[in-house]
């Protein structure tokens, strides 16, 4: 259904509301009856009841895991997972679903992240991300209340899943046993309901699945499992490509309000590489929108990226306003139900990654191209609803060039967070573990060195306690979990929170219009701290809550008011927000473990030296010329034009983010006495 076709229902507001719903959820069953899935609902129950492992190419996300509850998969308390690689697709699908089954998000259908979990004790299906699964496993090893898994969208191959994927092969191993017999006790029950002594718990039904997925690998993977095609589109999807190669995105703006002015009804999905480009391309369609006439501005542009809250998440899935076109940018492949019909891509057809090299121990972003999967999982978006056009901004010949698929995650990124979770899971042998496709035997090898660094490791590469498990029950990276702790010890948890919850979100800053620009500046050197980023990060939130103290605003209009301090300082005010839900949520995650929130106030001296101790693994040191030399790697670095210390050159730092993009940057430094990186250095050799 189409946005257009959604607001025709709200036309005549005199329709009894017992009507107007009757005629909701019969237009929902026509919907799901018309789909080309719905004729196969009885043969994928039972495929599914004869095999315990199943690979579904071209299944639907939306309707398998209702097909399953119909068929009595969740009786007895039980529930259904269906792991995502992202938050966005967990929480849009979930909501979708409780939509078409006519209830109430939270209740029979609900979504579980890391920020937000909709679930209850009577939630049947749930969704989730693929992380978020995981560390469920460090509670409940046999995943004892899901008696059907469900990984969607397996051809992302994020690292996570990956992970899944081998966690759940042997769960399925382990419950299969459990079932002759063996007498199971969950480690709590604070999570999964309760404590099962001497249960025999049931085989688990693994389905991997994909509109877009290699089957042979994951069917050799799994010993020889299943392959089942399904039809899932169910509408035409013509595809255009360019005649000439696009260079800028003076090309993609135009074929935004080319389809606005020239296209039949329908929203348009643009993706993008990352937030600072989608936000870019929004702003810059906004000010193309002032120059048409007043009845051509009918464009509603949203973002959608992977930071966003989950409530300003709903927004873009919201219909549009009647007689509005909706217009969404997004950078991950993950949404395939809504009621876009026309597709933009990027030029060059590229996505932003990142590889990390184990033997500098740093990170490259880069923008590199797609995959025929992604592409061809991307215009799939575009038939959902409707017949649907896919403009890809560059040649044919250029796509005939991309890779089959996308080279796994877990190939090119840090181990270390990895490893930890393994580690927490009982998975000692991590040479031996059975990945899906092994990472290389270096990049194992560093991460196992950092994290015995960073004292989560014994000697003989053990889980050391309790300091290893403190740091495992985290949902962050290891260096980051190792730094609360030494914040809990030096009396500055508070500060480090929030330093930890302003790291981990896009940009605090945005660049506004070059008319403005001399006004962003001034307002980010009030808040510029000589001793580095990370204060300044801590004086931007800081100031921000003693805004909204001295408003004494109600919870409902916290959001509105913080959007207008954001506005006046030029401060990012999704990433401001979102790093606010980061703190809520870790905070209540060290308070369980016991910790004492704690503040040093304004001894800065006592938190830059935690910092020192907990960033000692990222230390440079000012050389003669004036670049920094990374005492680790010994790379020569820079630091980057948008770091506080840019001009003023201190003689040591330590920093969070070493990168590779025209020049070797470190970003997010805070300077510190060479002293202190030295003893650090001294006592972890002892």
């Amino acid at each position: 259904m189409t946005s257009t076709a959604q607001g025709e229902l709200k036309q005549n507001p005199k329709t009894p509301v017992a009507s107007r719903f009757s005629m909701r959820r019969q237009k929902i069953a026509e919907h799901r009856k018309s789909l080309p899935i719905a004729s196969e609902e009885e043969r994928l129950i039972e495929e599914v009841q004869k095999n315990d492992i199943l690979i579904i190419v071209g299944g639907k996300t939306t309707q398998l895991p209702q097909f399953l509850f119909n068929a009595g998969f969740c009786r007895g308390g039980k529930m259904v997972g269906i792991s995502q690689p992202s938050c966005i697709a967990a929480v849009t699908v979930a909501k979708r679903v409780a939509g078409e089954c006519d209830v109430q998000l939270g209740q029979r259908v609900g979504y579980s992240i890391m920020l937000d979990d909709t679930t209850c004790s009577s939630t049947s299906l749930k969704y989730m991300t693929d992380a978020l699964l995981l560390r469920e496993a460090l509670v409940d090893p046999l995943l004892s209340r899901y008696p059907v898994i469900i990984v969607d969208e397996a051809h992302e191959r994020t690292v996570h899943t990956d992970v899944l994927l081998a966690l759940l092969k042997k769960v399925q191993l382990d419950r299969s046993i459990g079932n002759k017999g063996l007498e199971v006790e969950a480690k709590t029950n604070d999570e999964i309901g309760g404590v099962l002594r001497g249960c025999q718990i049931s085989p688990l039904k693994l389905i991997i699945m994909s509109a877009s997925l290699d089957a042979r690998v994951f069917s050799e993977y799994y010993g020889g499992a299943k392959a089942l095609h399904v039809q899932g589109r169910q509408f035409t999807v013509d595809i255009l490509y360019t005649v000439h190669p696009q260079t800028d995105y003076a090309a993609l703006v135009i074929t935004i309000f080319q389809i606005h002015l020239e296209e039949k009804p329908g929203d348009i999905l643009v993706f993008l590489t990352g937030q600072d480009e989608i936000e870019s391309v929004e702003r810059l369609v906004q000010e193309r929108l002032e120059h048409l006439p007043e009845d051509k501005r009918k464009i509603l542009p949203l973002a959608i990226f992977s930071a966003l809250p989950s409530d300003q998440l709903m927004r873009v899935f919201a219909p549009a306003p009647i007689g509005f076109r909706g217009f969404g940018h997004k950078y991950s492949g993950d949404i395939d139900y809504n009621s876009w019909n026309k597709i933009c891509g990027r030029p060059w057809a590229c996505y932003m990654s990142r590889t990390y090299d184990p033997s500098k121990g740093m990170e490259t972003l880069d923008v590199v191209p797609t995959s025929k999967a992604q592409a061809l999982q991307r215009s799939g978006h575009a038939g959902r609803e409707g017949p649907g056009k896919c403009f890809r901004l560059y040649r044919q010949r250029e796509f005939e060039k991309l890779e089959d698929s996308t080279k796994p995650e877990i190939k090119r990124c840090n181990l270390s967070n990895v490893i930890l979770q393994l580690k927490a899971l009982g998975y000692d042998d991590i040479f031996g573990f059975d990945f899906i496709d092994k990472p290389s035997r270096s990049a194992i090898v560093k991460a196992l060195a950092e994290l015995h660094l960073l004292g989560a490791l014994t000697d003989d590469c053990k889980l050391e306690k309790p300091a290893g498990d403190q740091m495992a029950r985290l949902p962050l990276d290891p260096v980051y979990s190792r730094a609360l702790i030494l914040a809990n010890q030096s009396n500055c948890l508070e500060e480090m929170l929030i330093t930890v919850a302003m790291l981990s979100v896009e940009s605090i800053f945005y660049d506004p219009p070059r008319e403005k620009r001399e006004e962003a500046r001034t307002s980010r050197n009030h808040f510029a701290s000589v001793e580095g980023d990370h204060l300044t990060y801590l004086g931007v939130y800081r100031e921000s809550n003693e805004f909204l103290e001295a408003e004494n605003s109600e919870e409902a209009e916290v959001d509105q008011i913080l959007r207008k301090w954001c506005k006046d300082n030029f401060v990012n005010s999704r990433s401001l927000k979102h790093a606010r839900d980061i703190y809520r949520k870790i905070r209540g995650n060290v308070e369980q473990m016991g910790f004492n929130v704690s503040s040093c106030g304004n001894d800065m001296l006592e938190y830059r030296r935690c910092l020192a101790a907990s960033f000692f693994l990222k230390a440079a040191q000012r050389q003669m010329d004036g670049t920094y030399r990374a005492l680790e790697s010994g790379e020569i670095v820079h630091i980057h034009p948008t770091s506080v210390l840019f001009r003023s050159k201190p003689e040591c730092v330590i920093f969070n983010e070493l990168m590779q993009t025209s020049k070797k940057y470190i970003k997010n430094l805070t300077r510190i006495d060479p002293v202190w990186s030295a003893l650090h250095h001294y006592n972890t050799e002892e």
